[in-house]
C-alpha cells in the first residue's frame, strides 16, 4: 500500500468523473487507499439530500420545493477509520441511500441549482483542507476545476447497466436489467443535458473507457499516470 510519503507534504486531490455504473466510485475508493489519503463520495451527499426529500414527501423533480428544502435536509458526512459516512442529521443513511429508487431521485435533485450549490460548498471545504479522492459528474469540470488530476472514467451504457444490475442483486435488491438500463441511458440525458454543472468531460482531463477493462486495470492505468507526474 502507498503512503502519504509517496505523494509528498503537499495536498493533491484527484477528480473523478463520469456516468453511472462506469465503476468511478469504485475505483475511487481503491485509490484513496493506496495513497492513504480520503476518498469523498459526493454522489452519497446527493443521495442523501434526495432521501431527505422523499422522506418529506417532496417530489425531486419539483425545483422549487426541492430548492426551498435545500437548507432544512441536514446532510452531513463524517469518516469513521477512514471511511465516509453520510447523514441525515445523526443517522447514517450510507446504506439506505443506496436503493435504487434513491438512485433515481438522486438525479432529479441534482439538476437544481441550489442544491448543487449547498453541496457543492460543502466539497469543496473538505478538498480545500486535505488530500482526496472526489468522484461526480462535475467534480473536474465545476467542483474542483484546479483539481491536480482529472479523469473521465466511461463505458458503454449496456455495460454499465448489467454492472448495476449485478451490484443490486448482490445487495439482495430486485432488480430488472432492461429497467436498469432504459434508466442508465435517461440519466445520462438528464445529467448531460442539466442547464446547470452538466455532466462532462473537463478539457484537461484524461479519458479511460472500462467497457473490457478490469478495475484493477483501471486502478493501475490511472496510478501511473499519477505516479509519473508525482
Amino acid at each position: 500500500m502507498k503512503t502519504l510519503k509517496n505523494i509528498g507534504e503537499k495536498k493533491i486531490n484527484i477528480a473523478l468523473d463520469g456516468p453511472a455504473g462506469s465503476g468511478k466510485s469504485t475505483v475511487a475508493r481503491i485509490l484513496a487507499a493506496d495513497y492513504g489519503i480520503l476518498y469523498l463520495d459526493t454522489g452519497a451527499m446527493y443521495r442523501a439530500f434526495a432521501l431527505g426529500l422523499l422522506r418529506k414527501n417532496i417530489n425531486p423533480k419539483d425545483g422549487e420545493a426541492a430548492q426551498s428544502a435545500a437548507a432544512g435536509v441536514p446532510v452531513r458526512v463524517k469518516y469513521v477509520n477512514g471511511e465516509q459516512r453520510t447523514y441525515l442529521g445523526d443517522e447514517d443513511v450510507s446504506e439506505e441511500i443506496r436503493r435504487n429508487e434513491v438512485s433515481r431521485a438522486a438525479s432529479d435533485v441534482a439538476v437544481h441549482r441550489k442544491v448543487r450549490e449547498r453541496l457543492v460548498e460543502m466539497q469543496r471545504e473538505i478538498a480545500g483542507r486535505m488530500s482526496c479522492v472526489l468522484d461526480g459528474r462535475d467534480v473536474g469540470s465545476y467542483v474542483l476545476p484546479h483539481a491536480d488530476y482529472k479523469f473521465y472514467v466511461t463505458a458503454d451504457s449496456r455495460v454499465r447497466a448489467k454492472r448495476r444490475y449485478l451490484e443490486l442483486l448482490a445487495r439482495g435488491q430486485e432488480a430488472d436489467e432492461r429497467k436498469i438500463y432504459e434508466q442508465i441511458l435517461s440519466r445520462d440525458k438528464q445529467d448531460k443535458g442539466r442547464e446547470f454543472a452538466p455532466l462532462k468531460k473537463a478539457d484537461d482531463a484524461i479519458e479511460i473507457d472500462t467497457s473490457d477493462k478490469s478495475i484493477e486495470e483501471v486502478v493501475r492505468e490511472i496510478e501511473r499516470i499519477v505516479d509519473e507526474k508525482l
